[in-house]
């Protein structure tokens, strides 16, 4: 598989803080690659590069094997994570003013149904929904057909079922070959729509490949989450603990051992639950903290 963008030694230097230091990795066609981080991670500015919106204090970024170019903003669509429309639009009004920005665009119709925009393509844009806006964003990143798309937190404040709904729609526009780049702070959603993640920290990309690779290369066995008041300081148990707010984590491969062990030492099951590792297990591995909300 090609890769369609490659972002090579990318760094991007402040007065106070180097924000990106050294990022390289490749995006292949045709596949959703989410870059992952915590505030402060550098990965908005990584993406902010990657989309020619930023310049680089050195590195490259490459789209198609060449710099960016003039005519690179034709190639690319971006649902930022925030955007701005014209007061008194409609719908409609708000698909035909982004239309013309472009030298060529996807017929209207196309890219109503594209995004399901068809209930309400005639009501003012201030009176859309969460999740009816989100849509709505994404219809403008892809109203002039782009080879590659953006998504930047796609779904932060939706709730879950506008949250299904978009997924949808995300798996729908890459089944016709769109390559993705999302970043997104759900590991739900991380693992649901992307087929490569790089979790990125203080500038630094610390790992990358498959969601499921990462998780076979780093974790054995399940996790068993239990109340951290169950065990009663009690710390002898089969296993590598781990403790988090409220609650202590017990990584084990031989799951019969470790409940034998905690029936053993009387300690009581109530909200015990047993549960394969997850990408929020990864971050916090690889990171120390769990990731937080926010780009």
């Amino acid at each position: 598989m090609s890769s369609l963008l490659e972002v090579r030694e990318l760094t991007k230097q402040y007065p106070a803080v180097r924000a990106v230091d050294g990022v390289s990795f490749a995006v292949e066609e045709g596949i959703c690659f989410g870059l992952l981080g915590p505030n402060g991670a550098g990965k908005t500015t990584t993406v902010e590069m990657m989309e020619g919106l930023t310049r680089p204090s050195s590195g490259q970024v490459l789209y198609r094997g060449a710099p960016l170019g003039a005519g690179y903003k034709h190639e690319v669509g971006i649902q930022f994570q925030s955007t701005s429309l014209q007061d008194f639009l409609t719908t409609r009004e708000v698909l035909q003013l982004f239309g013309k920005f472009y030298k060529h665009t996807l017929p209207l119709d196309e890219v109503v149904r594209m995004c399901a925009l068809g209930e309400f393509l005639d009501q003012d844009n201030r009176k859309l929904s969460g999740g009816q806006r989100q849509r709505l964003f994404l219809a403008l990143a892809l109203i002039n057909d782009p080879a590659l798309l953006f998504l930047d937190e796609p779904t932060t404040g939706l709730d879950p079922q506008a949250r299904q709904n978009f997924w949808k729609l995300v798996r729908q526009i890459k089944a016709q070959r769109k390559t993705i780049v999302l970043t997104t702070h759900y590991m739900e959603e991380a693992y649901a729509l992307c087929d490569r993640i790089a979790i990125m920290d203080h500038g630094r990309i610390l790992t990358i490949g498959s969601p499921q690779d990462l998780l076979t290369e780093h974790f054995e066995g399940v996790w068993l989450e239990l109340p951290a008041g169950n065990l009663n300081g009690h710390r002898t148990i089969p296993g590598k603990l781990r403790e988090r707010p409220g609650y202590v984590d017990i990584q084990t491969t031989d799951l019969d051992a470790t409940m034998r062990a905690l029936l053993a030492a009387d300690i009581s099951l109530v909200g015990l639950k047993v549960r394969q590792p997850t990408l929020e297990d990864l971050f916090l591995a690889l990171t120390g903290h769990e990731l937080r909300s926010g780009s």
